[in-house]
């Protein structure tokens, strides 16, 4: 997947349909006219639902356009979506959600929708990203073994897409880890600097393991390499290229303007050098904006005043205008994706591991009556 989003290749259409008779002085030429046909690829334009499971099972009824109570799942696909990201921790204690389980029923319903799936392992029991990378509680014991870890983190994902797979649900693309700014697979407070020999080593066995999946399935599955923001994918993907991490496909980004050095005005600068550099494909995998600064539970709402940005009220239609503003900005700067997060997390009377309720309630694509903002245009922009 190249730059600027165009995979191009070229076809010949031959038939007798378009042959034309030629006379010349001495005989007759049969020319046969060459059709060239350009496959365009389409710009991924993406939703993570890994709320949604969840959500539903709280008594969240979502509302399409219209107001009828519809399958979550179609209402994105008809609004445009072409990709869904699903995140999965390994043995969640705390939540009956984002474990294997859940993830096959959001893959399957991705899939059933005619969407692709980007799945997204956090190599956790819980969340992770730039502040904690904490180890699976069945993997501690191994936790400065780097070998036994690489292998334990082999085998599981290995055999996680192997079970996928058996049962119709191989992704399209993988995560190997989320928001690895620090080392991956730690024991509470991060470490630095990153020991690049330890890291290399499990993330590469990570790669392996997605790469022998596909060659034993025969079946394209796509790496990412995830970072929280623009600025630290810059000198992490030069680390980690120093270091022997380079069989991968995708650069894959959190980008939230309000927690990055670069704004709408300059981020495309990181953008084209993290895909000149490297020449891999780029996509952002988490952004979002508040439809309002109204919070309805109480459950803080995480985007609030900091989170507004000049010219983009907190409004259904400021958040619309923040998505395409920004799906311009990466398509031109030869970037190829862009996904919500997290635009189902609606409020219900359930709770997370911080309060009832939900702290996404306000930057969700639907309204605090369940039918979709104008945001939820955003998937329409490659129509």
């Amino acid at each position: 997947m190249t730059n600027l989003i165009l995979t191009i290749s070229m076809l010949c259409m031959v038939s007798c349909s378009n042959s034309q008779v030629v006379e010349t002085d001495s005989d007759t030429e049969t020319q046969t006219e060459e059709e060239a046909v350009v496959e365009i690829e389409p710009f991924f334009l993406g939703a993570d639902l890994s709320y949604v499971n969840e959500m539903e099972d709280c008594g969240a009824a979502y509302k399409n356009k219209n107001g009828q109570i519809t399958d979550s799942f179609k209402i994105f696909e008809e609004a445009g979506a072409n990709l869904i990201r699903v995140r999965l921790w390994n043995n969640p204690q705390w939540t009956g959600y984002s474990n294997l389980n859940d993830v096959k029923k959001t893959i399957q319903r991705a899939k059933d929708n005619g969407m692709q799936v980007l799945l997204d392992f956090h190599y956790s029991d819980s969340w992770t990203d730039p502040e904690k990378q904490e180890i699976p509680a069945a993997w501690e014991d191994q936790l400065n073994n780097t070998a036994a870890l690489g292998e334990l983190l082999y085998n599981y994902t290995y055999e996680t897409l192997g079970t996928l797979n058996n049962e119709g649900l191989l992704p399209d693309m993988v995560q190997v880890g989320n928001e690895i700014n620090g080392m991956i697979l730690q024991k509470g407070e991060l470490v630095w600097p990153i020991d690049w020999t330890r890291n290399a080593s499990l993330l590469n066995q990570g790669i392996k393991a997605v790469r022998d999946v596909s060659s034993d399935t025969d079946k394209e599955i796509e790496v990412m390499l995830h970072i929280a923001q623009p600025e630290n994918a810059l000198w992490w993907f030069e680390q980690a290229t120093e270091n022997g991490v380079t069989d991968f496909d995708w650069i894959g980004l959190s980008y939230y303007p309000n927690w990055s050095d670069y704004t709408l005005d300059n981020v495309s600068d990181a953008f084209e050098t993290l895909i000149n550099t490297y020449n891999k494909r780029l996509m952002v995998v988490e952004t979002a904006y508040p439809f309002t600064l109204e919070n309805i539970d109480a459950a803080n709402n995480i985007l609030g005043q900091d989170a507004l940005l000049e010219g983009y009220a907190a409004t259904e239609q400021g958040q619309y205008d923040y998505m395409k503003k920004l799906k311009e900005i990466i398509q031109a700067s030869g970037g190829e994706g862009l996904v919500y997060w997290e635009p189902a997390w609606v409020s219900t009377d359930c709770s997370t591991l911080w309060g009832k309720g939900s702290h996404w309630d306000n930057a969700t694509f639907f309204t605090h009556e369940m039918t979709p903002t104008k945001g939820m245009d955003f998937f329409s922009l490659n129509n």
